[in-house]
C-alpha cells in the first residue's frame, strides 16, 4: 500500500483517476495548480486506487492525502 500526499498547498486542478482504476508507475493522477503552474501527481508504483481522497476544486495542504495505492 502507497499512500500519496501532496508536497505543497496547491487547488487540485484536474483529477485523472477514479477509485477502482489500475495505474502504473509513472501515471499521472491529479494535476495540482500552484502560483499559476501546473505540478502533476505521479504515481511511484503499479497498483489499484484503493482511495481517492480529494476532487477538482480542492484546496489541499501540505502533507494532505491525496489517494492510496494498493
Amino acid at each position: 500500500m502507497a499512500e500519496v500526499r501532496a508536497e505543497m498547498v496547491a487547488n487540485v486542478w484536474k483529477v485523472l483517476v477514479a477509485q477502482g482504476d489500475t495505474v502504473e508507475d509513472g501515471d499521472t493522477l491529479v494535476i495540482l495548480e500552484s502560483m499559476k503552474m501546473e505540478i502533476p501527481v505521479i504515481s511511484e508504483g503499479d497498483g489499484v486506487i484503493t482511495e481517492l481522497k480529494v476532487a477538482e476544486g480542492d484546496v489541499i495542504q501540505e502533507g494532505d492525502l491525496i489517494a492510496v495505492i494498493d
